[in-house]
């Protein structure tokens, strides 16, 4: 009964379902990059409003306290994938996720709200509640993507996936478009004052602006919180760790059309698989060491080399959009987080949205595996192509050329890494492991967008101490930060070839068992299965001590 459930849902028409599924589950990623993305030209109207002009420049916000809201963030992030992944196969995928909506919901109109007006208050309360902002949004990566995962049949689950993370490209979009919206509506509104239009002034307005701007990322979420919490449960988090199938087979007969697994033509397929005894190892066993060691570490040290050049090419925007824009002493400050906006806006727009285009057609044509290594081979080639003549010839002369190449890292990041270490963990783990494993894999890469969010933005940073601006100290340089990067992108794509297995076009219980399958996942004759009776609840285990439920864990 259980297999044939599986099956079913492995054999199923892509339909209405599915597509509602991606947007409800999308909202959380796109609610992730609008507050990662709107932050920098939000500390832009900061900078302006609570710090003073010096030697005929505007205020600036201090690197050090960048860094600091930047990083509080994703500190967030981290705890909220571990304690969200557990919660998922503790309590069930559908019963936590509306929490980690909230959560969302609550800080991104908290952040904007931020209680009172004085500059350390301000910055601390923004702290906070960016930092519970990013529980809620460490939380709905691993619930979204495997929510996902198991909704999807076989034959397109990849593109499914993909698709619900290419919402952060909309998200990026969408935080550069109401961030140029305010920011222009406000310099018009403030035009009639004749000291506005001196750069150095900024209207006491400005400072209900920023707000505006992250209040605003709170509504996407908002809109989709009823049919968050109205989804049902997984089928396979049901049928294979309730074990209850047939409230796993209603639930699904209710949301997909024409649900008939009786009349299915893969039945006999089903009815071949050998009988098999549940698993009763736990998390932290020496059996799901050797099991799904090997898979654990592949996607999380995959996850954690990608966002290490990821994230630190977001934040050397700055280095690169100051040629084409007018300095910050010639502009207001409206009109500065309106160009920082706008660049924002055109990099997504020309690559970082193509490239999980790209992904979605792509991913279950080619394969998670040859994806991930093309797209961290040619990260590689393009941050050395920007490194070797950085000093002696980028450094002045960031023409279109260069745009180019700076592009084509966003795109071969989201057409490779950065999109399938989000699909790979939600596809090759057990029902009762899936949100953990996945929580602990994106944790590990949120370290490493510490490390290049904060440690390479304050590497890049000039040696000549003269050259910097005021809150830098003296760093490697661009083109030797650059060099690493690429070089931490070249141990990615071996690290792949050596480590990551192929998850295409296979159920996610032949993934779970991780035989059957060469080196480009395709299927052969040997299969193992999960078994279709012995599903009492006597048979059933705990997730994470792996005893029955009729016995207490030990604390």
């Amino acid at each position: 009964m259980a297999l044939k459930i599986l099956t079913a849902l492995d054999h199923a028409k892509t339909q209405y379902y599915h597509f509602k599924a991606i947007i409800v589950a999308g909202m959380g990623l796109l609610t992730d990059s609008y507050d990662l993305f709107c932050i920098t030209p939000v500390m832009k109207l900061i900078g302006r409003i609570y710090y003073d002009a010096i030697d005929g420049k505007p205020g600036a916000t201090p690197p050090a306290v960048v860094s600091t809201i930047v990083a509080v963030s994703l500190v967030g992030t981290v705890i909220g994938q571990l304690v969200f992944g557990v919660l998922g196969d503790r309590a069930g995928r559908r019963r936590v996720y509306g929490i980690s909506l909230i959560l969302m919901i609550a800080s991104s109109f908290a952040s904007g709200f931020s209680i009172c007006r004085s500059r350390s208050c301000v910055l601390t309360s923004l702290c906070f509640f960016r930092f519970v902002l990013g529980i809620g949004i460490g939380g709905d990566y691993p619930l979204s993507a495997t929510i996902m995962s198991e909704f999807a049949n076989k034959r397109t689950r990849g593109s499914f996936i993909a698709a619900v993370f290419s919402m952060q490209g909309f998200g990026i979009l969408a935080s550069s478009g109401v961030t140029m919206a305010v920011a222009a509506a406000f310099d018009r509104a403030t035009k009639s004052s004749s000291a506005s239009d001196e750069p150095l002034h900024t209207p006491e307005a400005a400072d209900l602006a920023w707000r505006i701007i992250l209040m605003i990322g709170a509504i996407p979420a908002a809109l989709t919180f009823y049919w968050r919490i109205a989804m049902p449960e997984t089928a396979r988090y049901t049928a294979l760790v309730e074990q209850d199938v047939i409230k796993a087979t209603n639930d699904m007969g209710k949301v997909l059309a024409d649900f008939d697994f009786h009349n299915f033509v893969e039945e006999s397929e089903a009815l071949q698989r050998p009988p098999r005894a549940t698993p009763t190892y736990g998390l932290f066993s020496k059996q799901f060491l050797q099991r799904h060691g090997r898979n654990l570490f592949a996607c999380a040290t995959a996850w954690f080399i990608v966002d290490i050049p990821y994230y630190s090419n977001t934040l050397f925007q700055s280095h690169i959009y100051q040629p084409w824009f007018p300095p910050a002493e010639k502009v207001n400050a409206f009109q500065e987080a309106f160009n920082v906006a706008k660049f924002q806006a055109i990099i997504a727009i020309a690559s970082t949205i193509p490239g999980y285009f790209a992904t979605v057609y792509f991913i279950d044509r080619a394969g998670r595996r040859r994806i991930q290594m093309t797209g961290f081979f040619f990260m590689a080639v393009f941050l050395f192509a920007l490194a070797a003549p950085y000093d002696k010839y980028w450094h002045n002369h960031t023409n279109g050329l260069f745009i180019v190449l700076y592009s084509s890292t966003f795109f071969f990041s989201n057409f490779g890494p950065n999109t399938t270490t989000f699909i790979v963990p939600a596809e090759l783990f057990p029902a009762r492991f899936r949100t953990t494993c996945h929580g602990i894999s994106g944790a590990s890469g949120k370290v490493g967008a510490i490390i290049g969010a904060i440690g390479f933005l304050w590497a890049s940073q000039q040696r000549n101490k003269e050259a910097l601006k005021p809150g830098w100290k003296p760093g490697i340089g661009m083109m030797y930060a650059l060099i690493i990067l690429g070089g931490v992108c070249i141990i990615g794509a071996i690290h792949t070839y050596i480590f990551t297995p192929e998850t295409k076009m296979r159920s996610l219980e032949d993934n779970e068992a991780g035989e059957g399958q060469d080196q480009d996942g395709e299927e052969i004759n040997v299969r193992k299965h999960f078994a279709s009776n012995s599903l009492g609840a006597a048979s059933a285990v705990h997730p994470f001590c792996g005893r029955s439920p009729l016995q207490s864990c030990p604390s």
